[in-house]
Parts: structure tokens; sequence; C-alpha cells
């Protein structure tokens, strides 16, 4: 991508679930994904299982000739199957480690459709930026709607006054998998401009 040429966007973190869904569309957007952050010369930074939607956009990018970081807990090894033709594997001791590890080796978040686990990952990332330890773009990619419903639970936080005008939610959202790259790339972009800093707080 020709927008890609001066960016600064070198590594995408992707969350995601480690089952495939009921909806053959996440499937089909993971798969998608992966092949667009290969062919756009971005690499992945996930959590290294071969299972579910993990697996599936850890492949793609592969298959398309692109890089895989994995960043895995030495407990999640059995359950989540390492996927060992990874480039980059890492297994770390624990789960904090692991957030912390796939923080600094990304320069955006993505969040498919996913589980618990991908929320709490995805509500993290979006936490640090709204407390300002960064300003790293963290996009939901809402394939099918999926994420509607915490959009909505936000809209809800703001009505009631817990998500103020002074500390509001930052983040972007892709209903095109098409649009992924192009929004990270520009937001990046934009926050390098502004002289944010990358560096998240060591005491948060």
């Amino acid at each position: 991508m020709d927008e890609l040429m001066t960016s600064s966007l070198r590594n995408v973190c992707v969350y995601c679930g480690s089952a495939p869904g009921d909806d053959p569309r996440y499937r089909a957007a993971a798969e998608q994904l992966g092949t667009a952050l290969a062919q756009s010369g971005l690499g992945l930074v996930y959590g290294g299982g071969n299972n579910g939607l993990m697996g599936i956009t850890a492949r793609a990018v592969l298959q398309a000739g692109g890089h895989v970081t994995g960043i895995i807990p030495d407990f999640l090894k059995g359950r989540e199957l390492m996927l060992r033709e990874a480039q980059d594997l890492v297994v770390v001791p624990d789960m904090h480690t692991r957030k912390r590890i796939m923080f600094e080796r990304a320069d955006a978040f993505v969040a498919l459709p996913g589980g618990v686990g991908t929320l709490e990952e995805l509500v993290e990332q979006l936490t640090w930026v709204q407390l300002g330890r960064h300003r790293k773009p963290v996009l939901l990619a809402d394939v099918g709607g999926f994420w509607r419903p915490l959009l909505s639970l936000f809209a809800h936080m703001r009505d009631a006054g817990f998500i103020r005008p002074e500390f509001e939610v930052r983040y972007l959202v892709a209903e095109k998998i098409e649009d992924v790259i192009p929004m990270l790339a520009k937001a990046v972009d934009s926050a390098a401009r502004q002289g944010a800093s990358d560096q998240l707080d060591p005491r948060l």
C-alpha cells in the first residue's frame, strides 16, 4: 500500500478468540486481516496460539510471506497449541509479561471478535489510552456488528456520567477489514507528528 511507504507503522498486535466463533464471517475476516498485514509488509504480534481466530490470523500471515511474533505463557502452550511455525515465538512465565511484551513490540492494536480474554486485553489498552499512558491506536474490527454491544455500553457509560469528556475513551472502528491498515497507518503517523510517547508507564 502506498500510504505505508512512509508510515511508522511496522507491527500490529491482534487480539482475537482462541475459538473460531460460529459466524463464518469471523474466520474470513481473520484470514483477510492476516493476508493484508503480510502484503503490506507489517508484522503480526499476537498471543502465540494455533487455535481459533488466533491461529487463522497467524497462518494467513505466514502463508502470505509475512512475519509472526507469538507471545504465549508457559501454562497455555498445550491449551492453545503454540504455533511453532512462527518466526519469533516467545514463551513467558505469566499473562502480565505476555501483555507487556505484546505492548512493547506493537505500534497499534486490533481487536477481532473473541471472548472474555480478548475483551480484557482490549479494555486494558483502552484504559491505558484513556489515562494517557500511550497513544498507540486501538481499533475494533466490527465484523458483522460483533462489537456494537460494547460500543452501546460505552455510550451508556457516557450518558451515566462515568466517561467524562476530559477522559474520553479513544478508539477506532472499522466495519471492513480493508479499512483497518489505512486507518492504523494514519493514526500512528498522526501520533508521531504530535510527538506522543509510545512508552508504557512502568508503574501501570
